[in-house]
């Protein structure tokens, strides 16, 4: 199994930015696919998550500016990022679980990516 994210970088305030997470290894079309993140000194924090029927459910301070999507044909999970502010700075983990529901909880993900760093800056 493998999650592999990319996308990440150095952003200005108000700039956007894309971050892919490429699967592998198990059947994608059977996963919630999430993107977690997290900040120097902070816990691992839920940003948004989608099922593999398209519904979605993004983090209070996201909204309106993140929009996440997959590509079931390609095994791969977008998160798209607008108006990017300072404390958006974290590295970017996906994830996969198993089943229908997405989930905000960390420990209900299986598989795990190796991160993307965002730094948001003025």
């Amino acid at each position: 199994v493998q999650l592999q994210a990319s996308g990440g970088g150095l952003v200005q305030i108000g700039g956007s930015l894309r971050l892919s997470c490429a699967a592998s290894g198990f059947t994608f079309s059977s996963y919630a696919m999430g993107w977690f993140r997290q900040a120097p000194g902070k816990e691992r924090e839920f940003v948004a998550a989608v099922s593999w029927s398209g519904e979605s459910e993004y983090e209070d301070s996201v909204k309106g500016r993140f929009a996440i999507s997959r590509d079931d044909a390609e095994s791969t999970v977008y998160l798209q990022m607008n108006s990017l502010k300072p404390e958006d700075t974290a590295v970017y983990y996906c994830a996969a679980r198993f089943g229908v529901v997405v989930n905000r909880d960390v420990d209900e993900y299986e598989y795990w990516g190796q991160g993307t760093l965002v730094t948001v800056s003025s």
